[in-house]
This record gives C-alpha cells, sequence and structure tokens, in this order.
C-alpha cells in the first residue's frame, strides 16, 4: 500500500509542476490546496530537496520550487526516494538486496518468483512516468 508520505509527496509535486512561472511555494499554500498537514509536509518536501528534485528559497517571496522539468522528474527516482524500495521483499530488491532468512534456495521460492514479476510490472510503470504524465 501507498504510504501517505509517497501520495502527499506526489501531490505536493503535482501542484508545483502545474504552476506555469516555477516561481516558490510556500508550504503553506500546498498544505492548504492539498489538505496536508504543513508539519508532515515540510519532512516530506525537505526530502525531496535534499536529492535534488525540489529547490528552497527562505525569505520573503521564498517556498519550494521544481528544480527539474516535470519531464525530466522520473517516478522511479521520486518513489524511491519517499517510498524506499519498490520491491516488495528484500531478495528482488536492484538497489538494496538482501538474502531473506526464512529461504533456503531463491532459485525454488514461488514468492520470490511472484515477486520479481510484481517488481518488474512496478518498475516498467515508474521508468516510462515522469511528473509530467501525472499533469496530463
Amino acid at each position: 500500500m501507498l504510504s501517505k508520505k509517497t501520495k502527499y509527496g506526489l501531490k505536493a509535486l503535482a501542484y508545483l509542476g502545474a504552476r506555469k512561472d516555477n516561481q516558490p511555494v510556500q508550504i503553506a499554500e500546498i498544505a492548504e490546496q492539498e489538505n496536508i498537514s504543513q508539519k508532515f509536509l515540510e519532512s516530506i518536501l525537505l526530502s525531496l530537496r535534499k536529492t535534488g528534485i525540489l529547490g528552497s528559497k527562505k525569505g520573503k517571496g521564498g517556498g519550494y520550487y521544481l528544480i527539474k522539468n516535470p519531464e525530466d522528474i522520473l517516478m522511479t527516482d521520486v518513489m524511491r526516494i519517499l517510498e524506499g524500495p519498490i520491491s516488495m521483499v528484500p531478495c528482488v530488491s536492484l538497489n538494496f538486496y538482501e538474502k531473506c532468512d526464512d529461504c533456503p534456495n531463491e532459485e525454488a521460492c514461488a514468492v520470490h518468483k511472484l515477486m520479481l514479476k510484481v517488481r518488474d510490472a512496478n518498475l516498467s510503470v515508474y521508468r516510462h512516468n515522469t511528473l509530467a504524465d501525472l499533469l496530463a
């Protein structure tokens, strides 16, 4: 299930991406328009800023803004930043692989086989969608 952190992060990115001027937007405005707790949104936007998707400006006229064009913001990147590993179990993760303690043979494991298919399907969707696709 998608976490609220990721859901709200996607909503905030879509809000910023829909703006034509790309001027900084205050957290309070995004929180009010998207019905998100301002405190929670603050931590989400900070994560997106630290990873180079958003920029921020302090002071009068300050706020958050997109650093990249919406067409250049891949959903794989956003999902990994906000949600963590894309795979549902660590033994099929591309970036966060770990052997399962309870599994003596990954090749024979039915769960492993299914989760590989789920991971690949999810990756296909995320790799072929950008923030621009969410705005269309």
